[in-house]
């Protein structure tokens, strides 16, 4: 059984989707309450037991290679001024993990992206966060995927059941007929965004994988796919049809919470609950919203 320390996250997404908040700022910096999305999911991999965590950056993200730096002079000066409480916050940040970039270029998709991590993972699995994805610190699915990854020596992937509305959004899975939801799944096949008539069950990939490093052979045979990117759903869909080859491919049903913070609404949603339980905000926040949805009554 091998222990997964390594986690990868890719941020060289240009965030159309937040323009013109994102024209100058990476979309991973826009702040959840006061802290940036990115940092939430660094959190998530360093409590579930990662140690070492890649990203895949791109252009014009050095702001948030800087926020995981040390900030020295402000150090100084929160130091000096005696602002203990902030000076911890900006020093977690520099703290969290050890902290490694290598740069995308061009932007050729999600398996593109992974691929540039080979020299990371040196021959070992490791875990793949994608940024826009926060789930809430109280939920343990990385953990148990990186439980059973290590357990089976299998590639498992975080699964949500969606709505027929959004099918086409998403990876969606063809699991095996004797499966039980409550468990780990056996994935028989994987299909990028499917219409309603093609997908093969109502299982979307959310953005948490445990990969195993035979990814990296799976992706070698990937062709340009859904809008000419190489699609990382298109791997794993290799794995998943040779699993003598590739080892098991297994999903984890997820029913807990979590953000979209590369969607508007979600990204306000986890603004407004994530502040509703600060103990320090919390309360007041929670006194004004709700008299603020009286009002809208």
């Amino acid at each position: 059984m091998v222990k997964i320390t390594k986690a990868v996250i890719p941020v060289a997404g240009l965030g159309t989707r937040f323009l013109p908040a994102t024209k100058a700022m990476p979309k991973e910096m826009l702040p959840v309450v006061d802290k940036p999305a990115i940092q939430y999911v660094v959190e998530e991999a360093v409590a579930s037991g990662l140690e070492h965590v890649l990203m895949i950056t791109g252009r014009n993200k050095n702001s948030l290679e800087n926020h995981f730096d040390r900030a020295v002079e402000l150090e100084a000066l929160l130091e000096k001024k005696g602002d203990i409480a902030r000076l911890s916050s900006i020093e977690e940040a520099s703290e969290l993990a050890d902290i490694h970039y290598v740069r995308q270029g061009d932007p050729r998709g999600l398996g593109h992206a992974v691929a540039k991590a080979e020299t990371f993972a040196a021959g070992e699995p490791f875990a793949l966060l994608l940024g826009d994805d926060l789930v809430h610190e109280s939920e343990t699915i990385l953990r148990d995927m990186l439980r059973v990854a290590e357990a089976e020596g299998a590639t498992v992937v975080a699964l949500m059941e969606v709505p027929q509305a959004d099918i086409s959004k998403y990876g969606v899975v063809d699991i095996a007929s004797d499966s039980d939801r409550n468990t780990a799944l056996r994935i028989k096949g994987f299909v990028e965004k499917p219409t309603f008539a093609d997908a093969p069950s109502n299982l979307a990939v959310i953005g948490r994988y445990v990969l195993q490093p035979s990814v990296f052979e799976a992706l070698v045979h990937v062709t340009p796919g859904v809008g000419g990117e190489i699609q990382l759903t298109d791997a794993l869909e290799i794995m998943a049809h040779d699993q003598k080859k590739y080892g098991p491919v297994l999903g984890l049903v997820f029913r807990g919470r979590r953000f979209d913070t590369g969607d508007k609404l979600s990204y306000l949603k986890a603004i407004v609950e994530l502040a509703s339980e600060r103990n320090d905000l919390g309360p007041q926040f929670a006194t004004w919203l709700k008299g603020f949805a009286a009002r809208l009554d």
